[in-house]
């Protein structure tokens, strides 16, 4: 029970930290469109969204899974669980909401909403969208999200005891 209430960060933690995190992905993603193709791209503004909303909406519940984990751990393992915490949720809630994107615009020419076709159709929609994503935007987070990640994981490591 102890460990539950110590998973509870304060509410200016995850909102500050949400909005902060979701910065740091959209510079990563964009600071790698800029040295991949010099933003040679007309959905850069989309890119930057998407990017962003995934960051923002994956760390208000990876804070609190990794303070669960980390809970008087040391320090190693600490940095290990938001680490991987981070990772994680980050590329699945990318992942995730490029995967209804994706779907939205493929819908149009997909069966009616509840017919057993639509649900194949959904399904694997979204298998595709994240494999997709898995393939091409999880290296939009390279290098830059990687440096935001270690810093960022060592210094919740460290502020939490």
């Amino acid at each position: 029970m102890e460990r539950l209430r110590a998973a509870k960060p304060p509410l200016l933690d995850v909102l500050a930290g949400a909005l902060l995190w979701g910065l740091m992905m959209t510079a990563s993603a964009t600071a790698a469109l800029y040295l991949r193709n010099r933003f040679e791209t007309s959905h850069l503004a989309e890119l930057a969204l998407l990017y962003f909303f995934g960051g923002l909406f994956a760390w208000p519940f990876m804070l609190p899974l990794a303070r669960f984990f980390a809970w008087q751990r040391p320090l190693e393992t600490r940095f290990a669980a938001f680490f991987a915490c981070l990772t994680i949720g980050t590329i699945l809630m990318t992942a995730f909401l490029f995967s209804m994107d994706y779907r939205i615009f493929y819908s149009r020419w997909h069966a009616p909403f509840g017919s057993v076709i639509w649900i194949f159709e959904f399904i694997f929609t979204g298998a595709n969208a994240v494999y997709q994503f898995s393939v091409l935007g999880v290296r939009l987070f390279l290098p830059f999200g990687l440096i935001c990640l270690l810093a960022t994981s060592f210094a919740l490591a460290k502020r939490m005891r």
